[in-house]
């Protein structure tokens, strides 16, 4: 069950303002995922997401099929119910994580081979069994299995790649067209590395299949952000307008317009949640490091232009001495600033859009790009 309709266009790039609709609900797009890797977003409690309106999660496969296991999930009800998110939910295939480990796993056109991180077992991923697990799961989209290539590759190598990709593709959308799932949306992933004439046929041949949304795969693994732009803006041409397209594992504020700018609806990234544990701050004047002992005696907000909950109660002082007391509410108020950032970030872009101010919003943006302490 997928709906799309676009509300807006910017008359100054492909940026698009639009509403998925699904089983659990209106999403919002441009939108940015918190990454909720094992069905939990670390640090934040599933009301703590409402709060901050986030409509689409993502969770990932590999991280649930090694545990608890999807039998378990499916018989508690499905993710939805398991994790008491009632909104919308995104799987990933478990191919990035599994194609991480170089050491450890053997791909063939059958699927790949790999060992467990959590106990060495060996576990098989095939392409039909990504599709099982995650119709099991019910994620409102789900992927197929892909293979992504690190940065930098040789063009033949991703080309080999891709044309599995493209197999895989097919035996993933067959599998789920058996499953008779209706609640959910099967996405294509465009794969082919940082070759434009691969991307590009990659994109045509899965548009052929006629998928219900696009994923731009195999970018923000190494390659230089504006080589990543590039690709994204030589493929989304030939993706269908009226079809949602994704672009997977990005990025920092300024990459997320600028892929925006060029036509992406939905985006996820592990930036926010993983730099908030770290002490790594996003604010509208720059990155701020709260560690920092310039912080010790700070009563200001963490940023005084933020309309957050912490923003609101707490001063950098007190945010500095959380991260170095080891207190636990360092990370869940700073994973809350910072994903409350995000988001606000998509709702100003959505506003931008709407009013044709777009590209003054991403020169504030790139104002506050360098860190300030």
């Amino acid at each position: 069950m997928l709906r799309y309709e676009i509300l807006a266009r910017d008359p100054n790039s492909r940026a698009r303002v639009g509403r998925l609709y699904t089983a659990h609900g209106a999403v919002d797009t441009p939108a940015f995922m918190p990454v909720g890797t094992a069905g939990s977003v670390k640090a934040m409690p599933q009301s703590f997401l409402e709060e901050l309106d986030a409509q689409l999660l993502l969770a990932n496969t590999y991280h649930l099929f090694l545990r608890p296991g999807y039998e378990v999930i499916r018989e508690l009800g499905g993710l939805h119910r398991f994790m008491g998110w009632p909104r919308a939910l995104l799987t990933d295939s478990g191919g990035f994580q599994v194609f991480s480990m170089n050491s450890i796993r053997t791909v063939t056109e059958d699927g790949v081979t790999f060992q467990s991180h959590l106990d060495g077992s060996p576990q098989f991923l095939s392409p039909e069994k990504a599709i099982e697990v995650q119709v099991a799961l019910g994620a409102d989209f789900i992927m197929p299995l892909d293979e992504c290539l690190p940065y930098p590759i040789t063009h033949e190598k991703a080309r080999h790649s891709m044309e599995l990709t493209l197999r895989w593709a097919a035996r993933c959308r067959q599998s789920f067209r058996k499953s008779n799932s209706t609640r959910q949306a099967l996405f294509g992933i465009v794969q082919g590395a940082t070759f434009p004439d691969l991307r590009l046929e990659c994109a045509r041949r899965l548009v052929e299949m006629d998928f219900p949304g696009y994923a731009l795969g195999g970018l923000a693994v190494g390659e230089p952000a504006a080589l990543s732009y590039e690709m994204t803006e030589a493929t989304v041409p030939e993706l269908p307008e009226d079809r949602p397209r994704y672009v997977m594992g990005v990025g920092y504020p300024l990459d997320l317009i600028e892929y925006v700018r060029r036509g992406v609806d939905l985006m996820d990234c592990v930036l926010p949640t993983r730099n908030a544990r770290n002490g790594y701050l996003f604010t509208s004047a720059g990155v701020v490091h709260i560690r920092n002992a310039a912080y010790t005696r700070d009563p200001r907000p963490l940023d005084e232009n933020c309309a957050c909950a912490v923003c609101r109660r707490y001063s950098r002082a007190y945010l500095r001495h959380l991260f170095h007391a080891g207190e636990m509410l360092a990370a869940i108020l700073a994973t809350h600033h910072n994903l409350f950032f995000y988001l606000n970030l998509m709702r100003r872009i959505r506003s931008a859009l709407r009013s044709g101010k777009l590209d003054e919003l991403a020169a504030k943006l790139k104002e506050a790009e360098q860190p300030i302490g």
